[in-house]
């Protein structure tokens, strides 16, 4: 298809009545506390079980009760808007989020404390699309670019720090904490919100306008998401489709899905607008920020975990190398958002897909055993600062061919595909490392025989050190065994980590050349020229 269309991207919005980086700054720092909460809370996750009497398995559900309510408002945020008005939703969101941030913290039991993580995460749903949607009204085409860059302080650099700042609070203060400190920044998001934000005319012009409520697809919408957020964050605990539970989960969430597309599509007013992605660019913009959501989070997944795991870093060492790398993207991200007012958005998506392809490959060069902590902070370096490249002009060509009214829709799905981009690649690295080390195991097993001689001269070797150390021969011989165990284990887990970082390679370079079919734009106008 090579159909070249000229359209009008772009109708300007009112003139703002202060300073559009003062409330660009505003509106990101409420994404910003609610994106921190969705990975800050992680690591606390055993103090909040032993504090609370559960098990760690149910303490887990505080993170998916989070995320299944907060997938389910994300592409309903367009309509919320058209119903209240995006400053009115926007402060409600803002509202509830620190309300129940302040209920979470003081949750006697795990039962409220996963009733309010679930208000918590409807509350969150709404503040990463209205933030992205007011810089979208409040900055011009050419500008939003630079708009974007500060936005993506709260999308990929958020869950990056997220960790190590959730760690350094439980260890210090209390897990009850991670959820206070959310007190302070949403009251003065509030106030701020209140006093600098105002709905542009498009939006304030369909005021008093009564909406038909959407049942049927609200509740095939939660359903099906909910049933998918389980699936992804409970496969890999029960063994994906050998569980009864989680067959049925995936039924559901197809079903579901399938069912609210087709109905969404026919609707005159429909709660999501699944019709934008009959907008090719669109779509694939979609696409890119479900990749880059699902490389995010297994990159940010994958490393701690390596270090943790297998080389015994605390989880504050760990989260270290995270911030390492996350302080770099935060300082390459003006310099990305200039790019972006000079370069077509579609040529620095490439360049990023491919520089982060030759990160991913020099990974499954470099990880070993013996990698130290410079080497492994350079490497998350190479994996994460890539994502800006990706993210902050993927963002702006989101809106490229779509009218000005459809902002938040735009923004509510954008954001709803990239957060379930993250789930599925948490999911997915989760379960490669566990199938691949169990494949790898099998094979360094069955070199360890009786009939191998370099085995046998290992397993001698050292049964006769831990026999002159005092231990009894039968002892030493058994602990020699169990040592060589344990390496055989570290070392299958080790390739199985390279096996991942070659599929993300592989990934990130199929991205590199699909990134040549988004629309090309003119950065100095902010306008696409044509599609291909």
């Amino acid at each position: 298809m090579s159909t070249a269309e000229t359209q009008p991207l772009y109708i300007a919005p009112d003139k703002p009545a202060v300073n559009p980086w003062l409330i660009a700054v505003v509106v990101s720092l409420a994404a910003f506390m609610e994106v921190l909460d969705t990975s800050i809370a992680n690591v606390a996750l055993p103090h909040i079980a032993g504090d609370l009497g559960a098990s760690n398995d149910e303490s887990t559900w505080v993170l998916t009760s989070y995320l299944v309510s907060n997938a389910i408002i994300l592409p309903i945020s367009g309509w919320f808007v058209g119903v209240l008005g995006r400053k009115r939703f926007f402060m409600i969101c803002i509202t509830i989020f620190t309300l129940t941030s302040l209920l979470c913290g003081a949750a006697p039991s795990l039962g409220l404390l996963l009733f309010a993580r679930v208000l918590q995460g409807a509350g969150g749903g709404g503040l990463q699309p209205m933030a992205q949607a007011i810089l979208a009204d409040t900055f011009p085409p050419e500008k939003r670019g630079l708009a974007f860059s500060l936005y993506a302080l709260t999308a990929i650099v958020a869950p990056a720090i997220g960790p190590t700042l959730g760690g350094w609070i439980t260890d210090n203060y209390s897990w009850r904490w991670i959820f206070y400190i959310n007190l302070p920044v949403g009251i003065i998001a509030l106030f701020l919100v209140q006093r600098l934000i105002h709905d542009p005319s498009y939006i304030t012009g369909k005021k008093g306008r009564s909406l038909r409520v959407d049942y049927i697809g609200f509740g095939l919408l939660a359903i099906g998401i909910g049933a998918l957020q389980i699936l992804l964050d409970k496969g890999q605990e029960d063994d994906w489709f050998g569980s009864h539970f989680i067959l049925t989960l995936a039924i559901v969430a197809a079903v579901c899905l399938v069912a609210l597309v087709i109905y969404e599509w026919y609707q005159k007013e429909p709660i999501v607008d699944v019709r934008l992605f009959a907008n090719r660019n669109f779509a694939t913009a979609s696409l890119v920020m479900f990749v880059v959501g699902a490389v995010s989070f297994a990159s940010t997944v994958l490393m701690p975990q390596f270090l943790q795991t297998l080389l015994g870093y605390t989880a504050e060492k760990a989260g270290i190398v995270l911030s390492a790398a996350a302080l770099i993207l935060l300082m390459e991200l003006p310099f990305i958002g200039q790019l972006t007012t000079k370069i077509q958005a579609r040529y620095l998506i490439a360049f990023g897909w491919i520089v982060l392809s030759f990160g991913m490959y020099i990974s499954t060069r470099r990880i070993d055993l013996q990698i130290g902590f410079a080497s492994a902070t350079w490497l998350r370096v190479l994996q994460y600062a890539p994502l800006g490249f990706i993210f902050v002009p993927a963002s702006t060509i989101a809106y490229f061919g779509i009218p000005a009214e459809k902002s938040n829709a735009v923004a509510g799905l954008v954001n709803f595909v990239r957060n379930m981009g993250s789930s599925v690649g948490t999911s997915f690295v989760t379960t490669i490392i566990a199938r691949r080390s169990q494949f790898h195991q099998g094979n360094l097993t069955a070199r360890a025989s009786a009939l191998n001689p370099n085995f046998q001269s290992m397993i001698q070797g050292t049964t006769q050190q831990l026999s002159r150390a005092g231990l009894s021969m039968h002892e030493a011989h058994r602990q020699a065994l169990a040592r060589f165990y344990g390496g055989l284990q570290s070392q299958a887990a080790a390739l199985a980590y390279i096996d991942t970082y070659w599929i993300l390679a592989i990934a990130a370079v199929f991205m590199f050349f699909l990134a040549f079919s988004l629309a090309k734009n003119n950065p100095k106008r902010g306008a696409s020229v044509s599609l291909h």
